[in-house]
């Protein structure tokens, strides 16, 4: 009788030997292992060479080379690319930036090795035998971290944008939004990290830095808001002020340079005005003085032994407050009509700053410096010279003021006192109003000079003219030049001006700081040749040529007997060329 065979196929099983689930399921493990086996051995006869068929390195074929040869290659083909200056994006802006200065290289042995493993494993090698695509190798870029901190700190500083808050700016009588702007900051620790995983070959598209933003408080909704409710209407017309019975009228062009507009702390735009500086404001001094004369201080002189004597007593006057009129002005700037742009400003009573009982304690005792400038009479010249004398006459400068030659005199117009006489403008002389007062700020400036104050503004004539000393000598121009000195002396300064139809004195009187000021004139240096120019018009003045050159002066400082001090004051003259007028 037949046995059937364990198999199942009928087939008499060997004799002695028995079969189990183990032994059948090794079997099939050997089987398996030599198949797999020669599929391992098909694909490496494939690949055949170090570098697997088929491997490519962002887009460059290596297969089937040698290291040697991939890694030429690999230099070939990549190489300018990696050295290609690579684009980074900051916020809205891109950046470009050179790779070595980023500390970024290509490692092409690393990349060649890289690939090698890629293709080597079992599986890997097997896969090919079915796979469609070729297997790409990211490229191996160094990075030095010390070299990249550095270029990204130069970048974080070029491309940075520092937030800016929204406000509204005034103008020439004119009010504009200014718009907010976003805060952005480069996170460089960020950035160091983005450029581990990004690298020059990672593709065309910029690689984007992480940065920080700084919103701002004050935004665009809120620049609106205070640009219709107060900022426009506050420069849509005048205000008039209401003194002591007289009205003033303020334009929005002298408005708009002493107002603000100022993030209250919350976020909101809050309106302020700088009531100092409107009550320095020339075009509102000088009709606040008509209006509520100011104290008139006490006149002095020098008697015939030196003393300082009062020759006239000061007298009490009015004075508006800085709260006064910033109380008076604000409320009016939203109104519309003449009626609800008008107000009145309250006025105090405000006593002289020297009288005879102060001035010994202001110590005004002697005098400190005084200097004289002569020139040729012309009757512009006596007007507007003695004009300028008059009104500098008896300024008193206290301990740390500043005294200002524009505040003083005014503007230099007709409603002033002034007259039209010779200017010096571009360079060539003209007529316009307040000719010759250069000679005032000239002798000014010469008194201040030997009475050791320190200067703040000053400027010489763009040429050099004759009568005055070289390289001590200024001009003033309403709106654009001034001369001013702050009184560091430690005690009060009284000036005296006095003015005749050849001359201008001014003498300041006070306390002595050193025991003697000395001028320490240079040669004249870099001397320039003037040339010839003809004229025309009505504004033409004919004039001689001289020279133009450098020059240095010395204030030196004397106590004791010693010198303690020595400032040098450097002028450049350019050359005053000949000119003649057409007829």
């Amino acid at each position: 009788m037949r046995r059937a065979s364990p198999t199942g196929t009928g087939t008499p099983a060997e004799p002695g030997r028995r079969w189990t689930v183990t032994g059948i399921a090794g079997a099939a493990a050997g089987a398996a292992v030599v198949g797999f086996g020669g599929l391992y051995a098909a694909a490496l006869l494939l690949a055949g060479e170090d570098i697997a068929v088929g491997t490519k390195v962002r887009g460059v074929s290596i297969g089937g080379m040698s290291r040697d040869e991939a890694l030429r290659t690999l230099d070939r083909e990549l190489g300018p690319a990696a050295a290609a200056p690579v684009a980074l994006r900051v916020g809205e802006r891109t950046e470009r930036a050179d790779p070595a200065a980023l500390g970024l290289s290509l490692d092409s042995g690393a990349t060649v090795d890289r690939a090698a493993r890629t293709g080597s494993g079992p599986l890997t090698v097997i896969g090919r035998l079915f796979a469609s695509g070729d297997p790409d190798v990211r490229p191996v870029v160094r990075l030095d971290e010390k070299a990249a901190r550095g270029s990204l700190d130069g970048i974080a500083k070029a491309a940075g944008v520092e937030a800016r808050e929204g406000s509204v700016a005034f103008e020439k009588g004119r009010a504009k939004a200014v718009a907010p702007v976003t805060g952005i900051a480069v996170d460089v620790d960020g950035a160091l990290a983005a450029l581990r995983a990004g690298h020059p070959l990672a593709g065309t598209e910029p690689l984007a830095l992480p940065v920080r933003r700084t919103e701002p408080k004050v935004g665009r909704q809120e620049t609106d808001r205070a640009l219709k409710e107060f900022a426009e209407p506050a420069m849509s017309a005048p205000v008039t002020l209401a003194v002591a019975g007289r009205n003033i009228t303020v334009s929005p062009a002298v408005l708009s340079k002493h107002l603000s507009l100022k993030d209250d702390g919350g976020g909101r735009l809050a309106p302020g005005l700088d009531a100092k500086a409107l009550l320095a404001d020339p075009a509102l001094a000088g009709p606040l003085r008509q209006a509520a004369p100011r104290p008139a201080e006490a006149r002095l002189r020098l008697d015939g032994t030196g003393r300082v004597t009062v020759t006239e007593e000061g007298r009490a006057g009015r004075q508006v407050t800085e709260r006064a009129l910033s109380a008076a002005v604000l409320p009016l700037l939203t109104g519309t009509g003449a009626a609800a742009r008008t107000g009145e400003v309250a006025t105090e009573a405000a006593a002289p700053r020297l009288s005879k009982d102060t001035v010994e304690q202001l110590g005004i005792k002697e005098k400190v410096s005084s200097f004289t400038v002569r020139f040729e009479p012309a009757a512009y010249r006596t007007t507007n010279i003695g004009r300028a004398a008059e009104l500098i006459d008896g300024s008193l400068v206290l301990p740390d003021e500043t005294w200002s030659f524009n505040r003083t005199v005014g503007e230099r117009t007709k409603e002033n006192g002034f007259v039209d006489g010779l200017i010096i403008n571009n360079g060539q002389y003209e007529k316009a109003a307040g000719g010759g007062v250069s000679a005032v700020a000239t002798t000014v400036f010469n008194a201040m000079f030997f009475a050791g104050v320190k200067p703040v503004e000053y400027g010489a004539h763009s040429f050099y003219i004759e009568r005055y000393p070289e390289g001590r000598e200024a001009t003033v121009a309403w709106g654009s030049l001034d001369l001013r000195f702050a009184n560091d002396s430690g005690k009060a300064l009284y000036i005296q001006a006095e003015a005749t139809d050849t001359s201008i004195t001014i003498t300041f009187l006070g306390t002595k700081k050193y025991e003697e000021i000395r001028a320490d004139q240079g040669p004249r240096t870099n001397i320039k040749q003037p040339a010839v120019r003809n004229g025309s018009g009505p504004k033409c003045e004919p004039q001689s040529p001289l020279e133009g050159f450098d020059v240095a002066v010395d204030r030196v400082f004397v106590q004791g007997g010693q010198e303690v001090k020595r400032e040098t004051m450097k002028t450049r003259y350019t050359p005053r060329d000949s000119v003649t007028c057409a007829a």
